[in-house]
């Protein structure tokens, strides 16, 4: 399998533990919560998922220790963002797009897990 079909298999297995969790737990909750509910899922699955992963920021050569964090990365190709607030904004757009450039990943997921359906709260992220 290619690189782009195994990646379209993890995604896609992110996506049912994302419905899975909610399904278990519903709206309402804190984001950590619903983070530490997925990584759970995420692992029990058999993925390597590192949480609230640091991310430096490279400035003329110079390692920028920040205190960025990835909620979620998924098999070292994936970032999930997770969220628990009333609508997804721009400024969450543009926060997985800066953490997927300073890491050069390809492809991100945005879930906010405060939403009666969660496919309403779900944004697929290309870089």
């Amino acid at each position: 399998m290619h690189e782009g079909a195994q990646r379209e298999v993890v995604f896609k297995q992110i996506m049912d533990a994302a419905f899975f969790v909610h399904s278990e737990l519903g709206p309402g909750l804190l984001e950590n919560a619903y983070e530490q509910c997925l990584y759970y899922e995420l692992t029990r699955r058999g993925l390597k998922v590192e949480k609230q992963k640091g991310m430096p920021l490279m400035f003329c050569d110079i390692k920028m220790d920040l205190g960025y964090r990835l909620d979620l990365f998924v098999e070292d190709e994936i970032i999930v963002e997770v969220k628990a607030v009333e609508a997804l904004h721009d400024v969450h757009l543009a926060q997985i797009l800066t953490y997927m450039k300073i890491s050069d990943c390809r492809l991100g997921l945005l879930v906010n897990f405060n939403h009666r359906h969660l496919k309403e709260g779900i944004r697929r992220v290309i870089r």
